[in-house]
């Protein structure tokens, strides 16, 4: 099925989820509110606006008479769409216990009735259930996407040559600039880079949304944080990336200076001490044919037998393929989950469980990082964008 059909088929059946969450919750609020006709047509007014409002935040950016409004429709959609996802298990949480009192409550023959007190409580609990719903979507939407946090991660590396011994490898990844994410995003990445006193920076995929005419925003964080690194910015593609097209994201960030590694390498070298910085192709890419997608083998080649090799590949999963081959693997393209309310269920759903953080497998170390971008809606909720800082030291 072509890429493009597969999008239109998962938008028609996420707008068709919605659709239900909308139903439902217009249900709960009409009892919990007491809406009258007036009232339950603006509230169904104000959610399908809400929906139609994310979609045209999407391709707002591609229709010049939306542009200038794309951002604050989709965020205002995302703001009702992801109210409607978190404030369903509560709704659906207390229509259970109510069910369970109703069938499980037996009054005594002389107690006297409380059908408004019931009642009530009823309406008191699906309010709070909107409401919480409502205000968490808002926080994730409109500050969790931008609470940013350099995470500081030490590695300790058997054959790390003694030359090496601190050097900060500072990683982005999952920018995803697009219609949420733009200059201002950019700007507060290149801040916090600066702040973390790289010796090389690495961007590992997921550079761009959906669409390569923003591979020029790439192109201009490439440009700006490249002398701040004496070994200057290491770039491999992610599968959104490819989505938007590969080529014309690389290119951009070759043309502002990166070294764009493409199942390649360069060898890092202080004096004659040397490390080998090795890129891989991201695995979404084999769909295009057998020769895309990582080649380990051919990626390592240059590198001397005796140093230790550092890694980047944008999906994790890539890992107990790579394991015995690399030291260090640098990953992203699992955003942390993005949104957890104290159980993430991406630790469940994702291949071997890496989702974020620093994993081992045998001699070999992984380090996930949550991204710094969003993807799907334009909210984070208890997993906050980072900006990796990883100090490498012998041991």
């Amino acid at each position: 099925m072509p890429y493009s059909v597969r999008i239109a088929f998962g938008v028609l059946v996420v707008l068709a989820v919605l659709g239900g969450l909308a139903w439902y919750a217009h249900r709960r609020a009409t009892f919990a509110l007491q809406l009258g006709p007036r009232g339950r047509r603006a509230f169904a007014a104000v959610l399908a606006l809400g929906i139609g409002a994310i979609v045209l935040g999407r391709i707002g950016a591609r229709v010049p008479w939306l542009e200038p409004v794309s951002t604050p429709l989709g965020l205002a959609g995302a703001i009702v769409t992801m109210a409607l996802f978190l404030a369903f298990p509560l709704l659906v949480g207390v229509d259970a216990l109510r069910l369970l009192a109703h069938t499980a409550w037996k009054p005594a023959p002389d107690a006297p009735d409380e059908p408004d007190r019931r009642t009530f409580l009823a309406r008191s609990a699906h309010g709070v259930a909107l409401a919480a719903g409502g205000g968490v979507a808002s926080y994730g939407t409109l500050f969790g996407r931008h609470d940013y946090a350099i995470e500081e991660v030490e590695v300790r590396l058997a054959k790390l040559p003694r030359e090496f011994e601190g050097l900060t490898i500072v990683q982005l990844s999952d920018i995803h600039f697009g219609a949420f994410v733009g200059d201002a995003e950019r700007r507060s990445a290149e801040a916090l880079v600066r702040r973390a006193h790289p010796d090389l920076v690495v961007l590992t995929g997921d550079l761009v949304d959906h669409d390569a005419t923003y591979a020029e925003s790439v192109g201009k964080l490439v440009r700006n944080v490249s002398p701040l690194a004496r070994f200057g910015v290491a770039v491999i593609p992610g599968n959104h990336d490819y989505y938007a097209g590969a080529e014309a994201v690389m290119a951009a960030a070759c043309k502002a200076g990166g070294h764009v590694l493409e199942n390649a390498s360069v060898v890092l070298r202080d004096g004659r001490a040397t490390v080998g910085l090795v890129g891989v192709d991201d695995l979404w890419a084999e769909r295009l044919g057998p020769m895309h997608g990582p080649d380990l083998a051919k990626a390592t080649a240059g590198i001397p037998e005796d140093a230790p090799k550092l890694l980047l590949c944008h999906n994790p999963a890539f890992f107990p393929d790579a394991a015995g081959h690399v030291d260090l693997q640098l990953s992203g393209h699992t955003h942390g989950g993005q949104i957890s309310l104290g159980w993430n269920p991406a630790e469940h759903m994702l291949p071997f469980g890496y989702v974020a953080g620093l994993y081992h497998r045998g001699a070999a170390q992984l380090y996930v990082n949550r991204g710094f971008g969003t993807a799907g809606p334009p909210s984070r909720i208890g997993v906050p964008p980072e900006v990796t800082r990883v100090v490498l030291v012998r041991g």
